[in-house]
């Protein structure tokens, strides 16, 4: 069993910064890409960052220079640094990981449950 957990969202003024966490547990072997997505209402859903297990990142062109993304393979943890945040980031952000298990014998991808990102003034 497999769970993914992320915190540190919030309402935040425009120009304001967050760090997200999401922290990854269970019966993890081996965790290969971890992404941090977002859905706002009435849009689907969109891959914000992406850090690869070498620590090389992606990111969606409406967030580069403000958003950074991290991860701490010890504690199975990724971050995303969100700066100088605009009222069209507000939506809830979902992390994804590519998670290898002992009982599965392969890589499967897990999500969290979503945190709520609102920036208005």
């Amino acid at each position: 069993q497999v769970q993914l957990v992320e915190s540190g969202g919030g309402l935040v003024q425009p120009g304001g910064s967050l760090r997200l966490s999401c922290a990854a547990s269970g019966s993890i072997f081996s965790i290969s890409a971890m992404d941090w997505y977002r859905q706002a209402p009435g849009k689907e859903r969109e891959l914000v960052a992406n850090i690869r297990s070498g620590g090389s990142t992606d990111y969606a062109d409406s967030v580069k220079g403000r958003f950074t993304i991290s991860r701490d393979n010890a504690k199975n943890t990724v971050y995303l640094q969100m700066n100088s945040l605009k009222p069209e980031d507000t939506a809830v952000y979902y992390c994804n990981a590519d998670i290898y298990t002992r009982a599965t014998g392969r890589y499967s991808y897990y999500w969290g449950q979503g945190t709520q990102v609102t920036v208005s003034s």
